[in-house]
């Protein structure tokens, strides 16, 4: 059995929860540790059952409760071994942290959970992403922070049991923005985020690959809105002739607090 919540989601922090068998791990740290334990405790998680963080990149909405979390719970720290390095030296972990650097395209096992390591097109010194198998054969995957869904990201997510997409911006938001054009250029650009008509165009080939569980994550905070988010990929998913609670669930991942816990 696979359990999947996000503990938080968005552009202000992001970490998510992921289980299979005996083996309990999440992904990213990026509220801070008081937050992270919070959000389990309302999930009823044992966060003395983590065997590791697995981070995605080293920006401060991914890792701002890393240090505290990783000292309280005394457990490893994967991720590629530029963004270890890089958190190393920027103090968030501290020499003595047990980090298990990981590479791209060579799958590692965390007690009961095999996992595939990918790389994913965002401004990071090294940014990754992670897919999950269980040992009852369930496949769960996250992929945020993408400039663009490459083919080996979308060759990875097919077929997955439960997806957890970025949409982060919708575009006539950020167009209207007040941000500054070169920041405007920078999310929208290759090494960016994904907006949610990329997002929405993804979800019709997932779920006709069997893809049932879909969540969106990483909502910029203020270039979208959640019902907008919903209401792009449900649209193209409806106008192919998918029907939600039939063919596919499709939530949002809360900013704040914890989402659903998923049982696969």
């Amino acid at each position: 059995m696979a359990r999947f919540c996000t503990l938080c989601s968005g552009s202000s922090g992001n970490s998510a929860y992921i289980s299979g068998s005996d083996t309990a791990v999440l992904v990213d740290a990026g509220k801070s540790c008081k937050q992270l334990l919070a959000a389990m405790e309302a999930k009823k998680i044992d966060p003395k059952a983590l065997r590791g963080i697995l981070v995605t990149h080293e920006h401060t909405d991914h890792v701002s409760g890393l240090k505290t979390l990783v000292k309280r719970l005394k457990i490893p720290v994967y991720g590629s071994q530029e963004v270890l390095e890089k958190l190393t030296y920027g103090k968030i972990l501290e020499p003595q942290t047990e980090m298990v650097p990981v590479t791209p395209g060579q799958p590692l096992e965390i007690g009961s959970l095999r996992v595939e390591v990918f790389d994913t097109p965002h401004d990071s010194i090294h940014s990754v992403g992670y897919k999950f198998h269980t040992m009852d054969g369930r496949t769960l995957m996250i992929a945020t922070d993408l400039g663009y869904v490459t083919e080996e990201i979308r060759q990875r997510m097919t077929g997955c049991d439960l997806v957890l997409l970025e949409a982060n911006y919708d575009q006539r938001m950020l167009g209207a923005s007040s941000y500054p054009y070169y920041l405007k250029q920078r999310i929208a650009s290759n090494q960016g985020h994904l907006s949610n008509e990329s997002c929405a165009a993804e979800l019709v080939g997932l779920v006709r690959a069997g893809t049932t569980r879909l969540i969106l994550g990483h909502l910029s905070q203020h270039n979208n809105l959640p019902q907008l988010a919903y209401q792009t990929a449900y649209a193209a998913l409806a106008m192919d002739g998918l029907r939600e609670n039939l063919d596919f669930t499709l939530k949002v991942a809360p900013r704040e607090e914890p989402g659903e816990m998923v049982i696969l």
